[in-house]
């Protein structure tokens, strides 16, 4: 049985602080993602500016889930065209035309903030542009879901109608989950599903939806570096992430920044 938990308004607080610092490490390397850089030195970037200017942690840097993964080697996860998670930086250099996620997760004051965004590297082609903004959709259509009462089965059903309408595809092997004082929580977030299904929200969950979309088939494939997910088909695929706290009468996004991309008109923000 899953432990939901859920949060008090001294969590609320200190969440919003650590979501706020993953979100401007976005913000903050954007600049730096042109053709020719590596991801190990955008990998390093970050470190340095969550370690050095946040006084925080990287909270992927070493976490092991399970004891039979390796721990994880880098900072952030750097997932280029048909990886669709968990790419680990190197240091081969982007391509003009590449996608990428970028997924960072900072801790700080005993709690985790994650969020992730894709990036554009040079000139990129309409059908890349074309999933990238299917999938910033879908992740918002899920959003829209959030309220205390909804059920986790309508985010996952609001995220899969638009993706599927559009001639894509949603991975199932991975999931949104609880965020806090742990990296991963119980709660297991599915981008996919029945409306009226699955756990029922309550205000003060807070978790992340992250949807995984394909450009061609959902299936994957596993890198033999034991983290690294792939499409099966070579296709591309794509992903965004927000870390969402339930309330009363609907969401707070708490990963929102000043440079991330407008938000769709579909969503109406309820401020604090």
């Amino acid at each position: 049985m899953a432990t939901i938990i859920i949060k008090n308004q001294q969590d609320i607080e200190y969440m919003r602080i650590s979501c706020k610092l993953a979100a401007e490490v976005l913000d903050y390397i954007h600049p730096f993602i042109k053709p020719g850089i590596t991801t190990n030195e955008i990998d390093k970037l970050c470190y340095d500016y969550i370690v050095n200017v946040q006084k925080a942690y990287p909270s992927p840097l070493n976490y092991q889930p399970d004891p039979k993964y390796t721990p994880y080697p880098k900072s952030t996860c750097t997932s280029i065209n048909s990886e669709i998670c968990h790419g680990i930086p190197n240091d081969k250099p982007l391509k003009d035309g590449d996608i990428m996620n970028l997924d960072i997760t900072v801790y700080k004051n005993g709690y985790h903030g994650d969020t992730s965004r894709m990036f554009y590297v040079g000139n990129v082609t309409p059908q890349a542009k074309r999933l990238c903004n299917i999938t910033y959709e879908c992740m918002w259509y899920g959003i829209n879901q959030v309220k205390a009462g909804n059920y986790l089965g309508d985010v996952g059903n609001a995220i899969q109608k638009h993706a599927e309408k559009n001639g894509y595809s949603v991975v199932q092997e991975f999931c949104g989950h609880g965020v806090g004082k742990v990296f991963h929580e119980d709660l297991q977030v599915l981008h996919y599903g029945k409306a009226k299904t699955g756990e029922k929200l309550q205000a003060g969950m807070i978790f992340t939806i992250e949807p995984m979309i394909n450009q061609g088939k959902r299936h994957v494939r596993f890198l033999s570096n034991g983290w690294t997910a792939v499409t099966k088909d070579r296709g591309l695929s794509a992903q965004w992430e927000h870390t969402v706290l339930v309330t009363d009468t609907g969401f707070e996004v708490l990963t929102i920044s000043d440079k991330m991309p407008a938000i769709p008109s579909f969503i109406k923000i309820e401020s604090k």
